[in-house]
């Protein structure tokens, strides 16, 4: 068994979550969050954040961190056991721009509702939900904006 651990983002901008379509040798993979491996010496804040900018193009701060998400997968010669951590993030724009290299074709803001059916994964869709919640939580509180 492998176990790896990654970190991701539900990143809102004005009420909009942003989405990554991935499509790997034209082979679908489809819309998911983004999200990657801690690198050595990385705090999983730095990792979510740097995954964010590297996927996306999109510039996040940290509002929370959401939690967990557990999920493994077969590769030729093992299991992978597979642990991310989520943050709800905050953007500065609708900007983005899909890296080409992790074969991401497209990017976006989505409404909820929107983002919520266009997740291919269960897990990322519960995720959402979660990061959502705070999110609203927040902003009927008056207190969705940026960290000091």
């Amino acid at each position: 068994m492998i176990e790896a651990t990654s970190c991701g983002g539900v990143v809102i901008f004005r009420g909009k979550i942003l989405l990554l379509y991935k499509n790997y040798r034209n082979r679908y993979e489809g819309w998911v969050l983004p999200k990657g491996t801690v690198e050595e010496g990385e705090t999983h804040e730095e990792t979510a954040l740097r995954e964010v900018r590297e996927e996306t193009g999109a510039k996040g701060v940290i509002i929370q961190y959401v939690g967990k998400s557990e999920y493994s997968f077969n590769v030729p010669e093992d299991v992978v056991e597979k642990e991310v951590h989520w943050y709800l993030m905050m953007a500065d724009s609708y900007y983005s721009k899909p890296q080409r290299e992790e074969y991401f074709v497209d990017s976006g803001f989505y409404k909820y509702h929107e983002a919520y059916h266009l997740l291919k994964f269960p897990n990322e869709k519960q995720i959402l939900e979660e990061a959502y919640q705070k999110y609203t939580d927040l902003k009927k509180a008056g207190k969705w904006m940026k960290p000091q």
